[in-house]
């Protein structure tokens, strides 16, 4: 309603308030000059024939106050209620109704909902969503009158009124930003009449040229055999096997050949040790055909990168004395398909320096692959309304044990009632009824914000429809047959299949990359990381005794280097599993003191130093446990000399008691910071004992594993290539 003035202020329309009488004349005004009038509210009542306020006292905003004031007071009348909210907001039918958190996550999961391959417009709407999809851009308006003269998929042309042809060319199956699929489908036929400005081909999310970002489903509100507790969803088969919530996802990889120090790489069909199976659907430029079906870990654009000289073998140095020539020293980098990914091949793009294209310095030649794929929707997948009522999918059922209404039709979702009473949001149950009239009816309904259908209008329509005026009716049990105890709420909701699909999070890992610091594991399913076992998650297991589980956790399946080594041999040649190591995060932390000139050492219970080793020293270790023989040690280092026995220990002795002291006053002071209980403390006292000796348990197996003292020896690394030909024997 709004306009820009010759200034370049906002200005709105009002309607002239005349005593108390509305009439038809409009006035725009910018912010700073509503400011002198009083303004009653858009739907404010007011008689059709007399044009008078019905009110004698009218709700009005004077400057930035709301007031009552007599209808005679009043000056200016808003022209529309719906000015205050956004686009978004402005498509949540019963706004009034809704809770303001959950109608703001309503409006937030609209602008997360997945374009459908089959779309549908809402039954209950607002009336704003034809304007919403025509200003979107995403949908093509006839840029003139004319007639449709033909019609494909691909284009519509239309011959103007004067004589002149205009072409429409539509987007087939681009990938948008955030990998959905973009494609437009003719809504005229050939012979049709159209005018400037009608919509003539629906976009993503589009039906006849209004928004439609989900589906109308039959829910009722019930709970199911615990499938629906704490908002999961409960759906049937039937929305999977007619592709009611199916959509379309590309995913775009990427693949540069460079420029390196050893010189370019090269796209090519001729990749070093690859089956030949693998390469059946690369071109001869080794670029993946279009229509290709592809897996994970399948080849997408065949490259080979330049590798360094080696040491060469008595036969590849043979092969060069005859024939002069150097091996090719190449090795494969080729893009494949990563982890959880598959598809269809749907469009290739290359680029090239030699045809002129721009590309980033170094870069040769830029291949682009767009794989498509249908995802059904499945369990782990989120779903959700437009009043901010989300829920993960937990159980698809068959349409035959869906609860079913008294002329057979099985409902599609069924949503906890529990969902609505805490949330506040009403309005989800008042589109239901609506839903189920206007679907009975066979019309649609739009209800605008804040000047929508009232309850008795809601009323009437069921009766109309010949519907119960209560919204519910009796169900029975699909997989029994027996009617359930109370009458259910039953009607058609807007459900939206949002961006947050299983598949995208679903993720799994034995072995990966480890962080250069810590050794530790990387985190995320895009650096193929392992799951974060943080402080308080350790504080569950140690809650419940359970030792075993946590000690792995933090050595063999984190940071201890030589023991995950050792326990993926033993699990592959079916041995048992050997005892865990001391974790490298001991070790940074040692070294972290030493930085800080504190000889720190690790005593066992018996008071006797605790060595430990490097990671070469372990693997020398290892490597002597596993019958290798090393030619020389890695590290040269002389043995530091012992340090008088008797001084050194009392000297740790005392240090010991210092902090077990320090440690009690803290624990006290701790108490009674918190007013903690003298009975509590004591049991906690308890049991840091019992993890005392846990640990200096834990500390006599650690002999075993380690033999050098690292305090005051060199710390540098040793010969990078032999501790690379270890990793790999052992391996």
């Amino acid at each position: 309603y709004a306009r820009v003035n010759e200034y370049g202020f906002i200005e709105t329309p009002y309607r002239l308030v005349d005593k108390g009488k509305v009439t038809d004349e409009i006035i725009y005004l910018t912010a700073d000059e509503e400011d002198k009038y009083v303004i009653a509210q858009a739907n404010e009542a007011f008689d059709p024939e007399t044009r008078q306020f019905l009110n004698p006292r009218v709700s009005v905003r004077y400057q930035d106050r709301i007031l009552v004031v007599p209808r005679e007071e009043v000056h200016l009348m808003d022209v529309s209620p719906k000015q205050v909210v956004s686009i978004a907001t402005d498509l949540i039918p019963f706004l009034e109704n809704d809770d303001a958190n959950r109608a703001l996550m309503g409006a937030n999961m609209q602008r997360q909902a997945v374009p459908l391959v089959q779309t549908e417009a809402p039954l209950v709407g607002t009336g704003m969503e034809y304007k919403a999809a025509v200003d979107s851009g995403v949908v093509v308006l006839a840029k003139s009158d004319g007639v449709v003269e033909k019609v494909t998929s691909q284009q519509i042309t239309i011959r103007r009124d004067d004589g002149q042809t205009d072409y429409y060319r539509l987007q087939k199956f681009k990938r948008s930003n955030q990998g959905t699929c973009i494609n437009q489908k003719p809504i005229v036929k050939a012979g049709q009449r159209v005018i400037a400005g009608e919509v003539i081909a629906d976009g993503p999310s589009t039906d006849h040229g209004e928004l439609a970002l989900g589906r109308n489903v039959l829910i009722a509100f019930m709970p199911w055999e615990g499938y629906n507790y704490e908002d999961a969803i409960l759906i049937s088969e039937r929305l999977v096997r007619d592709d009611i919530f199916t959509s379309i996802h590309i995913e775009e990889y990427e693949c540069e050949a460079r420029d390196t120090k050893l010189g370019a790489e090269e796209i090519t069909r001729d990749i070093p040790n690859v089956a030949e199976g693998s390469l059946d659907d690369l071109d001869e430029n080794g670029i993946i055909r279009i229509g290709a079906e592809v897996r994970p870990g399948d080849i997408l654009v065949g490259k080979v990168t330049p590798k360094g000289e080696t040491e060469l073998t008595a036969e590849e140095r043979l092969l060069r004395a005859i024939f002069g020539e150097k091996a090719r020293e190449v090795r494969d980098t080729s893009l494949k398909v990563p982890h959880g990914e598959s598809g269809k091949v749907v469009d290739v793009k290359v680029f090239s320096r030699d045809k002129g294209d721009e590309l980033a310095p170094g870069v040769n030649q830029l291949v682009r692959v767009y794989v498509a794929q249908k995802r059904k929707i499945s369990e782990g997948d989120k779903i959700a309304g437009r009043h901010g009522n989300k829920g993960v999918i937990a159980k698809i059922l068959p349409e035959e044990d869906m609860p079913f209404l008294p002329d057979g039709t099985p409902v599609e979702i069924v949503l906890n009632p529990l969902g609505v009473p805490s949330r506040m949001n009403i309005g989800q149950v008042l589109e239901t009824h609506l839903g189920w009239a206007a679907k009975t009816l066979g019309i649609h309904v739009a209800t605008p914000v804040f000047d929508g259908a009232t309850e008795n209008e809601i009323v009437e329509f069921l009766h109309k429809a010949g519907l119960p005026e209560s919204g519910k009716t009796i169900l029975r049990d699909g997989r029994t047959g027996e009617v359930f105890d109370n009458p259910v709420t039953v009607g058609y909701i807007y459900m939206l299949k949002l961006a947050h699909l299983v598949d995208d999070k679903i993720h799994a890992r034995s072995t990966g990359p480890y962080s250069l610091v810590t050794q530790q594991p990387l985190g995320g399913k895009a650096q193929f990381g392992g799951q974060r076992f943080g402080e308080m998650e350790v504080w569950a297991l140690e809650a419940y005794g359970a030792a075993y589980t946590l000690q792995e956790l933090l050595t063999v399946k984190s940071d201890d280097v030589v023991g995950r080594v050792k326990t993926y041999e033993a699990i592959v040649k079916g041995e048992n599993i050997p005892e865990p190591g001391v974790p490298e995060s001991f070790k940074v932390l040692i070294k972290e003191l030493q930085s800080l000139c504190l000889d720190v050492k690790v005593l066992s219970e018996e008071r006797e130093e605790i060595e430990l080793g490097d990671d070469e020293e372990d693997i020398q270790e290892m490597a002597k446990e596993l019958g290798f023989e090393l030619e020389e040690p890695l590290l040269e280092r002389e043995e530091p000399g012992e340090a008088p026995e008797s001084e050194d220990f009392d000297f740790a002795g005392e240090e010991d008691e210092e902090a077990e002291g320090e440690e009690d006053m803290l624990e006290e002071d701790e108490d009674e910071a918190y007013g903690g209980d003298e009975g509590e403390d004591d049991s906690y006292g308890e049991d840091e004992a019992g993890d005392e000796a846990y640990e200096e348990d834990e500390s006599e197996d650690e002999v075993a594993f380690v033999d050098e003292d690292p305090a005051g020896g060199d710390e540098t690394l040793g010969d990078e290539d032999e501790y690379d030909r270890i990793d790999e024997e052992i391996s």
